[in-house]
């Protein structure tokens, strides 16, 4: 199966633009039409992991925490913690990289944090 992505309500919107134009064929769904506004971690988590989404987010401080309670009793399709100072360009090449060369099963209950 191939990776579909899930962008968390504090990305930057302009990442999940910039993926979409450099490859339009990669499933990676916006933090709006997703409605995840107002939901905490948890909630991001499982609405992701019930449509076998990675998660890609800026949150470094509480994903990580809330990640690791929530794969204790649920399976994940997995998280990517994206840094804020990396450029939009190197953010959109590492994400069509993970898209290209891996398989979402590779994914699964597994945090990773960008650049690689």
């Amino acid at each position: 199966m191939s990776i579909r992505y899930q962008a968390d309500a504090d990305l930057n919107q302009s990442i999940v633009m910039a993926v979409w134009r450099q490859e339009p064929t990669i499933d990676f769904q916006s933090a709006s039409a997703a409605g995840l506004q107002g939901l905490n971690d948890l909630e991001v988590l499982a609405l992701a992991a019930q449509q076998e989404r990675i998660l890609v987010t800026h949150d470094r401080k509480t994903m990580p925490t809330h990640f690791a309670e929530f794969i204790a009793s649920n399976q994940s399709a997995g998280v990517v913690i994206v840094s804020k100072k990396l450029s939009i360009e190197v953010v959109v090449d590492e994400l069509i990289l993970i898209w290209s060369v891996s398989s979402a099963d590779e994914w699964i209950n597994r945090i990773a944090k960008i650049p690689l």
